[in-house]
C-alpha cells in the first residue's frame, strides 16, 4: 500500500514540477511578446503618422494592445499554482483585453471611413513594409510556442493570446497587401480598405474577450 502511495505522490511531484516549467515558459514568452510587440507598436504608429497611413497605425495599435495582453498573461502566470486567483485573473486578463481590441476596431473603421471620404492619400512607407515582412515570420512561430504551453496549462488566456498572435500574422498580411499596392500602384484607396479588412478581425476577437464565463 505504501508503495502506491509513494508513486502517487511521485506522480503528483512530477505534474508540479512539469506545470511549473510550463508557466516559466509561458512567461518567457510574454517577456518576448511584451519586447517584441512594444517594438512593432512605436515603428508602426510613427510610421503610420509619417505616411498618414491608417493601416499602419492601427496596425501599430493592435502591436501595443498586445503588450497589454502579455501584461496580463504575466500577471495570471505569476498566480498559477492558486487555481481561485488563477481563474479570477484568467477571465479578468480576457475582458481587457476584450474592451482594448473593441475600442481599437472602432477607431480604424471611424478614421478608415473618414479617409475614403475625404478620399486621403497615404504615402508610401518603407519601414512600415519591412515591418509587415519580418511580422509574417516573427508571429506563426511565437504562435506554435504559445498554443503548446496553452494545451499543457490548460490556459484559456493564453490560448486567447495564441489567437491574437495568430490574427497579429493576418493583419501583417493585410497590411502588407495596403502598403504595396498604395507604393507600387498609387492605389490611395488601398490604405483605408486594407484598415477596414482588418476592422471585423480585431472586433471579433475584442467579443469573444467580453464573454468570457463570469464563473
Amino acid at each position: 500500500m505504501w508503495k502506491v502511495c509513494l508513486a502517487i505522490l511521485i506522480d503528483m511531484n512530477e505534474l508540479t514540477i512539469a506545470r511549473q516549467t510550463l508557466a516559466h515558459r509561458g512567461k518567457q514568452l510574454e517577456y518576448f511578446t511584451i519586447a517584441w510587440n512594444s517594438l512593432e507598436g512605436l515603428i508602426g504608429i510613427a510610421a503610420g503618422v509619417l505616411a498618414g497611413s491608417i493601416s499602419l497605425v492601427g496596425f501599430g495599435i493592435d502591436s501595443l494592445i498586445e503588450v497589454t495582453s502579455g501584461a496580463t498573461l504575466l500577471w495570471r502566470m505569476s498566480v498559477d499554482a492558486d487555481v481561485e486567483r488563477r481563474e479570477r485573473n484568467e477571465r479578468l486578463s480576457l475582458r481587457i483585453v476584450g474592451g482594448c481590441f473593441l475600442a481599437l476596431a472602432l477607431y480604424v473603421a471611424y478614421e478608415a471611413m473618414l479617409d475614403l471620404t475625404r478620399k486621403s492619400a497615404a504615402g508610401p512607407s518603407l519601414p512600415g513594409i519591412v515591418l509587415a515582412c519580418v511580422s509574417l515570420i516573427v508571429m506563426p512561430i511565437l504562435s506554435r510556442a504559445k498554443k503548446n504551453v496553452a494545451q499543457g496549462l490548460g490556459s484559456a488566456a493564453m490560448n486567447a493570446d495564441a489567437r491574437q498572435t495568430d490574427f497579429c500574422v493576418y493583419l501583417s498580411a493585410i497590411l502588407l497587401a495596403g502598403l504595396a499596392l498604395n507604393a507600387g500602384f498609387g492605389w490611395w484607396w488601398a490604405d483605408p480598405i486594407a484598415a477596414l479588412a482588418m476592422v471585423p478581425i480585431i472586433a471579433k476577437e475584442g467579443f469573444e474577450g467580453l464573454r468570457a464565463p463570469q464563473q
